[in-house]
Parts: C-alpha cells; sequence; structure tokens
C-alpha cells in the first residue's frame, strides 16, 4: 500500500470520527474514538470511557443498529471525500468479540465436516460475519461459500476436493 493510499484511508478515518463524535455530542454520550488502517480499510472504534452500557444502545440486538450506523459513517465520508468507503465501524469492541465467537464457531464447522466429510451449512450471517468465516475456513484448508439470498445468506462449509 503507499502512502498517498494510506493518506486517503486515514482521511476516511477522520471524516467518519467527525461525523460520529458529532453523533455523541447529539445523543449526550461520552465515548473515545480510535481510527486505524488495517487490512487496506479504515478501522474507526467508538470506546467507552467507563461502563459501556450506554455504548451497547448504539450496537443494538446482534449489532443491527451498529450495522446502520457504519453505513451512516461510510456515507459522511462519501459526501466529504466523494469516494466510496469501505470503512469497518466498531462499537464497544462488538465487533471484535463478535469475530472471535464466529471464529470458534467456524472450527466446530470444520471439525464437523472433517469428521464426516460432508458439507455443512451454517446459520445465515451478514457480509462482516461471513468474511470471519470464509477466512478461518480458508486457513484450516478447506474450501466455504457463500449461498442464498440476503437475509437468509449463508456459509457453506465442504471438504477440500
Amino acid at each position: 500500500m503507499t502512502d498517498r493510499d494510506n493518506a486517503a484511508l486515514e482521511a476516511e478515518g477522520d471524516a467518519a470520527a467527525d461525523f460520529l463524535e458529532e453523533l455523541l455530542d447529539i445523543l449526550d454520550m461520552d465515548g473515545d474514538i480510535d481510527i486505524s488502517v488495517e487490512a487496506g480499510r479504515a478501522k474507526v472504534a467508538i470506546i467507552a470511557d467507563g461502563p459501556s452500557q450506554d455504548l451497547k444502545r448504539l450496537v443494538g440486538p446482534d449489532g443491527e443498529v451498529l450495522d446502520a450506523l457504519q453505513d451512516l459513517a461510510r456515507l459522511a465520508v462519501q459526501s466529504e471525500t466523494g469516494e466510496l468507503s469501505r470503512l469497518m465501524l466498531d462499537i464497544a469492541d462488538f465487533r471484535a468479540g463478535r469475530r472471535e465467537r464466529l471464529a470458534e464457531q467456524a472450527r466446530e464447522t470444520i471439525a464437523q465436516v472433517n469428521e464426516s466429510g460432508d458439507a455443512v451449512a451454517m446459520p445465515p450471517m451478514n457480509a462482516f460475519e461471513r468474511k470471519v468465516v470464509h477466512d478461518v475456513v480458508l486457513e484450516a484448508g478447506l474450501v466455504s461459500e457463500s449461498e442464498g439470498d440476503d437475509p437468509h445468506r449463508h456459509v457453506v462449509v465442504r471438504p477440500a476436493s
């Protein structure tokens, strides 16, 4: 990645952070904003100053509110930069915790596939969740693909050919 690419991603993070700071002010909520660049995309995290109960309201059940806020942050970035954004937003470490739970679920599915030799379909997941599973399956040397249409799109894990 070039310095220019990195600078563009940092600008995305800054634009998203400005939007999110305004949102936190409007909602009268406290939180620190951390900006980083990981795996070729801007990442913004809202971290609780103290107890994260308030911030959990911004995550919602199963992360639906977080997904909506991520979409809004991406639109704010696009409005400021004129470019589409692949920005990732995390609030109160929800995605980090979810990533670990999904990785464990993927490892259990991999064990089932290795034991039975048959393909195993996992429950429906959003794009972020499917990406986590695909990465774990690839690392284990098996094959995975997404099937179905949202909101029922899911990952199917198969033995390697």
